[in-house]
């Protein structure tokens, strides 16, 4: 099976998307690759396996890559005969961040008619931003932790009880994210969230709170991985979680009673519903005094959370075969032809 990853993109996790890329080339050894790195200029290029190499995009080799371009059905190459389509299959979109998570991807594939397996464009919207995330779960009876916004412009005031948890409303990765467990703490971490999004979510941390990470798509069912319960750390930083992307082992399966994993799977169903059909998405779980919360959806996880999965390869040659299809609209201008009937023929 042909697939494409589409890695890079615009975005504070640029990086974090090349460990997933070469994450997947290990995992996904049956299919036939090709990978399309999108560069911080919003470039193409067609990336050979064996340059997949962090330092070919950190020392700039990939510009001397094949660039490509996108039309309506295909990315094509540019030689002296003009345009040269590349059969390179179902696009699998790898863009961490802005780019990838938040809608650009998928609008721009969406409307080029390329087969890709992503959030479409309002799932990508509702989970991309935090907020949205938290009002979209609300609404289905998904319970959320508990949550006030601030916007860079308002006054600093904090109405939730220290410690509290400083997050970006739009990153993910855990960047510009802080801990503050003290007023005279607090205006130092907004001024680094800031940095990278003018509104925060403002959370309770809750100390040793359980977590529990569920992923999953829709095919002709739903495939859902083990529920992973992650590292114990207080908080998982950048650097700790950038090397977590890297992982391609399985994982065991969290100790967990029954009734409790059927109820984290099936917040993960309710928050999947039709809107997630044609992506593999991870939902991260708190668990506090028995209730299931759902702390964040990942539209994208880091290498899509292969290692969560029995058969993660044989998953995404079933999830190609059941991807969602835009309808095509007839137009057939029988309203702009009445009206000219109506005026005698005439051109308006």
């Amino acid at each position: 099976m042909n697939i494409a990853i589409l890695f890079g993109g615009s975005s504070f996790e640029h990086e974090i998307s090349i460990v997933s890329a070469i994450t997947l080339k290990k995992v996904l050894k049956k299919s036939n690759l090709s990978f399309i790195f999108v560069d911080s200029n919003r470039e193409f290029y067609l990336v050979d396996a064996k340059n997949m190499k962090s330092n070919h995009f950190s020392d700039g080799a990939y510009k001397k890559d094949k660039k490509l371009l996108l039309k309506k059905g295909a990315f094509c190459t540019v030689g002296m005969m003009g345009l040269k389509e590349q059969n390179l299959g179902t696009v699998l979109n790898l863009i961490h961040g802005r780019d990838g998570e938040d809608g650009k991807v998928a609008s721009l594939l969406e409307f080029n008619d390329i087969a890709y397996i992503s959030p479409r464009v309002d799932a990508s919207v509702l989970s991309y931003n935090k907020l949205y995330t938290k009002l979209y779960a609300e609404s289905l009876g998904v319970k959320v932790v508990p949550y006030s916004v601030l916007n860079s412009g308002d006054s600093r005031d904090v109405e939730l009880k220290y410690p509290v948890i400083i997050k970006p409303v739009r990153l993910g990765s855990s960047i510009g994210v802080s801990i503050v467990k003290s007023a005279d703490e607090l205006d130092y971490a907004l001024d680094v969230a800031f940095e990278f999004d003018n509104q925060v979510l403002i959370e309770p941390f809750i100390e040793g709170v359980l977590e529990y990470n569920q992923a999953g798509c829709k095919t002709s069912e739903f495939e859902l991985s083990i529920i992973e319960e992650p590292n114990k750390e207080e908080f998982l930083d950048f650097e700790k979680k950038y090397l977590d992307f890297s992982r391609s082992g399985t994982v065991n399966d969290a100790e967990i009673v029954p009734e409790l994993k059927l109820a984290i799977q099936e917040s993960f169903k309710k928050v999947y519903a039709n809107i997630f059909e044609g992506s593999i998405i991870r939902c991260d779980f708190f668990v506090v005094d028995g209730e299931v919360l759902l702390n964040e959806i990942n539209p994208i996880p880091g290498s899509m959370a292969n290692y969560l999965f029995d058969d993660f390869e044989g998953m995404v040659e079933r999830l190609i075969t059941k991807l969602p299809k835009e309808s095509a609209i007839k137009i057939d201008y029988s309203y702009i032809h009445s009206i000219q009937s109506a005026k005698g023929g005439k051109r308006q």
